[in-house]
């Protein structure tokens, strides 16, 4: 568990590959900013939970009240980053005293399934692991361009960011798992569930080659008054690429929802 900053808490929950130091550079950003707690994935190496994933997506719940308790904090922002916005999603619906508001950035649909290309990863995660590594540069290199026109800094972010990724490498098999765990798991009845105020998070369209802008922009219309907010010239992984502009976002929302707290409420005659 790493915790950075002083401020609002937030919660900043990693994606499918389940390891916070893909997301250092924005976890660093906002806690200039916000008081930020993050972990690893539940089952990761390094997770400060000792808990058994393979239990069902509610494990996630514990492992979130995990990270709060001993951050002994009882509410807070909660920000997950694309798999980790449906595990964000779904401790916002069902913990709703704990989560002050929610940010979902770059997450699948709630309507998402997985496609003929990840089924066939899910069936062998081990084999296919090397295809999906290869690919990621191709998916990912024209939103890096766009963020970094001069090749000095593109090279600079490539070199920082290969040796985040070397450094605390994914495993196959639980991201395979993390998908499985989602069968069953009614995403939409989350959204109508969700009390907290909301924003959503995207890069440009057509240079999120992961998920879809189209497809992150349906929690606008699931999620009663959700706000969006667009990192420009980025796609899938604009909280590293542009930290700084994702922090400024981030921590204007949540410092705006602590404002709105302290409003006193209003009572009609």
């Amino acid at each position: 568990m790493v915790e950075k900053g002083d401020g609002p808490t937030v919660v900043m929950i990693p994606g499918i590959q389940g390891r916070w130091e893909w997301i250092e550079p924005a976890v660093t950003s906002l806690a200039t900013r916000c008081r930020v707690i993050s972990d690893s994935l539940a089952g990761d190496r390094g997770s400060v939970a000792d808990i058994d994933p393979s239990q069902g997506f509610d494990s996630y719940l514990e492992w979130v009240d995990t990270l709060l308790d001993r951050a002994k904090v009882e509410r807070a922002a909660i920000c997950g980053v694309s798999y980790g916005g449906l595990v964000a999603l779904h401790y916002a619906a069902c913990r709703s005293r704990r989560v002050s508001s929610l940010i979902l950035v770059s997450t699948p649909s709630p309507r998402w399934k997985p496609s003929c290309q990840v089924e066939r990863y899910l069936r062998a995660p081990l084999l296919m692991s090397p295809i999906f590594a290869l690919s990621s540069p191709f998916r990912l290199y024209p939103e890096i361009v766009q963020a970094f026109p001069h090749r000095s800094s593109r090279g600079r972010f490539a070199v920082k960011h290969l040796y985040r990724v070397t450094r605390s490498p994914c495993a196959p098999r639980r991201m395979a798992q993390r998908v499985r765990l989602l069968d069953g798991v009614d995403l939409h009845g989350d959204c109508l569930r969700v009390t907290a105020p909301t924003l959503v998070v995207t890069g440009v369209a057509g240079l999120d080659r992961v998920v879809p802008v189209d497809s992150t922009r349906e929690y606008l219309s699931a999620i009663p008054g959700a706000s969006h907010a667009q990192i420009e010239g980025t796609g899938h992984i604009g909280l590293v690429t542009k930290p700084e502009r994702f922090s400024d976002i981030v921590g204007r929302f949540v410092e705006g929802g602590r404002e709105r707290q302290r409003l006193p409420i209003q009572v009609s005659a």
